[in-house]
């Protein structure tokens, strides 16, 4: 079942800062010796930022092999919200949070960057009102000019700045679900195969509900028809195998993997290639996914949609078009066949460019 949450009412209430360098290249730490200040009118502005990479992402939980109270980031964050002083537990703990990313930056590829901690009130998760802390790092500074006033006339300076969209990893931890490790929104952009961020530092896992299998599975048929059959399969077959594996997945209460190979893939050389891929996609993810589930019929048929929004070319080109255009009675959306050129085509109608 899907987690409810509302930031509508959420407020930065303190702020922790560090400078989180690559341990193994023997890079330093820097932690704030106070509590950030910031101005009561930039309040909201921060705390969109500290909230607006966790929206639609999927819920984990902090995890450790044999004692969840070993993991260090839900350690000190539990102290943290258990705290009467959260403003200060929120700087003693933060420096620990940003020592044990310090100590988990050990791989060369890993960059340093700028860490922020924010303690927020007032999210509210399942209907009740909780505290958060969000933990974001920016690895990359984003140039920007300045025009300022100075003896009269104006100048401009330019300066080195963290861009809100540009932000590379996060993680909000909800103060829910304490037992099972908590509910936890976590994000890394800068993609590569290190998990440092997910599993060394945080030790992070999905929580594989309902929701989490069916979007992953039908994730992974639409790239297995993608990526997983012989390169001399045509695009066209690439494309209606995927919708038929995702008509499948959304069409069945149950997910059973064997009837899903018999009704589906049918083919025995395709059930194992199918094997094959379904190991690499759970090692490049990180996660088993179950052989059987309940299928969640609101993922499903957003994942069925998707599909159907996508048309892969032969050539190259992929065209993505909205429900909305699909759906228009008339159709905006013509297709034919060009007798001189031996081709299909996509003709698209509109009004003006946007």
């Amino acid at each position: 079942m899907a987690l409810f949450t509302n930031f509508k009412e959420a407020v930065l209430s303190a702020m922790t800062l560090a400078k989180v360098g690559n341990a193994q290249k023997g890079e330093v730490l820097q932690t704030s010796k106070t509590l950030c200040r910031f101005a009561e009118e930039d309040t909201d502005w921060l705390t969109a930022c500290f909230l607006k990479s966790f929206r639609a992402l999927d819920v984990h939980s902090l995890h450790h092999h044999s004692d969840i109270t070993k993991n260090e980031v839900y350690s000190y964050v539990s102290d943290i919200f258990e705290a009467e002083e959260k403003g200060q537990a929120l700087l003693e703990k933060g420096a620990l949070i940003a020592k044990h990313l310090h100590s988990s930056s050990n791989h060369p590829n890993i960059k340093s960057g700028d860490l922020c901690i924010g303690l927020l009130k007032g999210v509210k998760v399942a209907g009740q009102v909780t505290d958060a802390i969000s933990i974001i790092k920016s690895e990359s500074k984003v140039p920007f000019m300045q025009v300022t006033e100075q003896d009269g006339d104006l100048t401009l300076s330019t300066q080195q700045g963290i861009y809100p969209d540009k932000i590379d990893k996060g993680c909000l931890i909800l103060n829910h679900n304490r037992e099972g490790g908590y509910a936890v929104y976590v994000f890394d952009k800068s993609g590569g195969n290190t998990y440092f961020w997910n599993r060394d530092f945080l030790g992070a896992t999905p929580v594989k509900d309902d929701d989490y299998l069916t979007k992953r599975y039908t994730e992974l048929c639409v790239e297995f028809a993608d990526e997983g059959l012989p390169e001399g399969v045509m695009q066209e077959e690439r494309l209606e195998l995927a919708k038929k594996a995702v008509s499948h997945i959304s069409a069945t209460e149950e997910f059973n993997r064997e009837e899903f190979e018999k009704e589906v893939l049918v083919e025995p050389e395709m059930i194992e290639q199918f094997a094959q891929f379904k190991e690499e996609f759970e090692k490049e993810n990180d996660v088993p996914l179950d052989d059987q589930f309940k299928v969640s019929k609101k993922i499903a048929k957003r994942e069925e949609k998707k599909l159907k929004s996508r048309m892969k070319l032969d050539t190259g080109a992929v065209i993505r078009l909205s429900s909305a255009l699909i759906e228009t009675p008339g159709g905006m959306v013509e297709q034919g066949f060009d007798e001189g050129k031996k081709m299909k085509f996509v003709k698209l109608f509109y009004n003006e460019e946007l």
